[in-house]
């Protein structure tokens, strides 16, 4: 295993690093690294957080054991509870929004300009597994970034610096250690998608689609979306970006390739539209309608107006909708 300095070397500059703990043997393993790190010399202020989303009985006990070993270790900590209505749909889903909404709001607190998270390999290919049954785009086979802005928080960094270690080796560490852990039951649950892909990864593992294979189709998918992003950035005559405002000529730009012209048309939805989610089925289907009606085309994805008067697109915050009255 990499020296902490190394697993670490890309947040030696950080103001401050909130590590997020849950107990598991992952985010533990974090713990235990950064605290040698911070041993060895040179980490920026290191906290810790342990998120608790009340969904299971045991979710205090773990969080009062992870507040116990960062008093052992001299690590400062905080739990933060996820109060008031918990959703029966998507539960998943919003637990995920509730954690990074917690996680940004202490690193604030904490003067923090980012946060790690104990994601590693096995969780890399699994994302990249999930990505691949939804059909996703090069972008999303690329799997986790190893850093990305905090969902819902764009101003602080999420960090993972373990992706290059599998589970195994965090096990291990923590085994090494003398360390306790908990297992996340519900990391099995086959009511959730991943709990249901890890119940076929032997059948697909016999079928040569292992977590290795998951990882190289990642590393080539990331490959070719920097090539995609590089080639859909770079400057075109009349490619004009004016704030949240985008025009181009309509001939250059449906003479593009469709994935380019896709990158650009999110681009500057995105720009018209700071914290858009744009679902990748429905750009495609505007993108197709534009080739189909250039001549004369209006349309409206994630709060951005896109039209063509067949000789410009434009794109445009679009307009606020009229209350009903």
């Amino acid at each position: 295993m990499a020296a902490p300095q190394d697993v670490f070397a890309s947040l030696a500059q950080a103001r401050g690093v909130l590590l997020a703990v849950s107990g598991g043997a992952d985010s533990t393993a974090l713990l235990l690294l950064a605290m040698r790190w911070r041993a060895s010399g040179g980490a920026p202020p290191l906290f810790v957080a342990t998120v608790d989303h009340r969904l299971r009985p045991q979710s205090a006990d773990e969080a009062r054991a992870v507040a116990d070993l960062c008093a052992q270790l001299g690590a400062p900590h905080a739990t933060l509870v996820w109060r008031g209505h918990k959703p029966k749909a998507r539960v998943q889903e919003a637990a995920r929004a509730a954690r990074y909404r917690l996680l940004a709001e202490e690193a604030v607190r904490c003067g923090c300009d980012v946060v790690a998270t104990g994601h590693h390999a096995d969780d890399q290919a699994e994302t990249i597994l999930m990505r691949l049954t939804r059909g996703s785009g090069p972008a999303g086979l690329a799997g986790m970034a190893a850093r990305a802005p905090v969902p819902g928080a764009p101003a602080l960094a999420l960090a993972r610096p373990l992706l290059a270690l599998h589970k195994m080796q965090l096990v291990a560490l923590c085994q090494e250690a003398g360390v306790a852990f908990v297992d996340d039951p519900g990391n099995a649950d086959e009511a959730f998608a991943r709990g249901r892909l890890r119940r076929l990864a032997p059948l697909l593992e016999a079928e040569g689609l292992d977590g290795a294979a998951l990882l190289r189709l990642g590393a080539r998918a990331r490959r070719a979306d920097a090539a995609l992003a590089a080639f859909a950035h770079a400057p075109r005559a009349g490619f004009v970006q004016e704030g949240g405002a985008f025009r181009a000529p309509l001939a250059e730009f449906l003479a593009l390739p469709d994935e380019i012209g896709l990158r650009i048309l999110a681009a500057a939805i995105m720009r018209a539209a700071p914290g858009a989610r744009i679902r990748l089925e429905r750009l495609e289907a505007l993108h197709a309608r534009l080739k189909g009606a250039p001549q004369r085309f209006r349309a409206t994805l994630a709060g951005a107006a896109i039209a063509s008067d067949g000789g410009l697109v434009t794109v445009r915050p679009a307009p606020p909708r009229r209350a009903l009255r």
